[in-house]
């Protein structure tokens, strides 16, 4: 989980470096898109592999909650 946090957070970093090169609204909006891709992508695998650690030591509902409560998230980000 760690080291999906720093690779997150390193792809974050140069984003803004990409932004800051271009120096370009445009191209700035793009690459902000490509992270909102990113973001949830990270969400979810960081997110599993908890609750893969911690399988033995959570009920069944309560994984399915966090799962729903995952699922609005990303629905939410899709939605207007």
């Amino acid at each position: 989980m760690i080291i999906l946090r720093i690779f997150s957070g390193s792809i974050d970093i140069g984003a803004a470096m990409l932004m800051l090169k271009y120096n370009d609204l445009e191209k700035a909006f793009y690459i902000n898109t490509l992270l909102a891709l990113v973001g949830p992508c990270i969400l979810i695998i960081t997110t599993g592999i908890a609750l893969f650690g911690l399988a033995e030591k959570i009920s069944l509902t309560r994984m399915l909650c966090l799962f729903g409560g995952i699922l609005l998230i990303l629905y939410s980000l899709k939605s207007n």
